[in-house]
Order: structure tokens, then sequence, then C-alpha cells
């Protein structure tokens, strides 16, 4: 989870050297507000919340990124697994193990391990 609404506002109005009264000036209202909203006794808005970090020289930019817990993954990776014979598992993990030894080899040797 990400910074709230009062972390931000407490970030910006403290880069910009403001008093939570000199913030709150600009806002047309009060330093208890502005105190509430710091201290998330009270929860701004968002559109309260982009407009204090404007009111504090800053842009909140926020995106959407596709949300991957790697359950699917892992869940489809599971089932392949047992399907495989037991003898077919070992193989695939011997597989692996050599793998990991000659990744780790090519590490050493460029000297990142």
């Amino acid at each position: 989870m990400g910074p709230t609404g009062a972390d931000l506002i407490v970030e910006a109005r403290k880069r910009a050297n403001l008093t939570q009264r000199e913030l709150a000036k600009r806002a047309g209202t009060t330093q208890s507000s502005i105190a509430r909203w710091e201290s998330a006794r009270s929860e701004p808005s968002f559109a309260n919340v982009i407009r204090l970090l404007r009111l504090c020289g800053f842009v909140l930019d926020v995106h959407l990124e596709l949300y991957d817990d790697g359950l699917r993954d892992d869940w489809s990776q599971a089932q392949r697994l047992l399907r495989l014979t037991p003898e077919q598992r070992i193989e695939s993990n011997t597989h692996m193990v050599h793998i990991a030894r000659d990744l780790r080899a090519a590490a050493l040797a460029a000297g990142l391990a």
C-alpha cells in the first residue's frame, strides 16, 4: 500500500516550507482542518489532496498498472508439476539445479557475486 492522503499533504507542505497555517490560508480553510487531515483524524477527499498538493507547488502523478499477485502463474505451474511422474519431477529439478549452478558460476566470473 502506498502513502495516504495525510502522508502526501505533510510531505508536500514540508517540502514547500509551509506551516499548516500558511497552507490553510492558501487553501481558504483553517489550520485545524489541515492538522486533522495531516494526522488522519479526518480523511480528505482525493480532490482535496490534489488541490493541497498543487497549492504547495506539486502535482501527484498517478498511473494504473495491472496487479499480478502471481497466484495464477503459481497455480498453472503447480498443475503442470502435478501432471509429471516422480521421475520427470526429479529430472526437471536436476535440470534447474544445473541452470542455477551455471548462472552462479557466470555471476562469479563477472564479479557480480
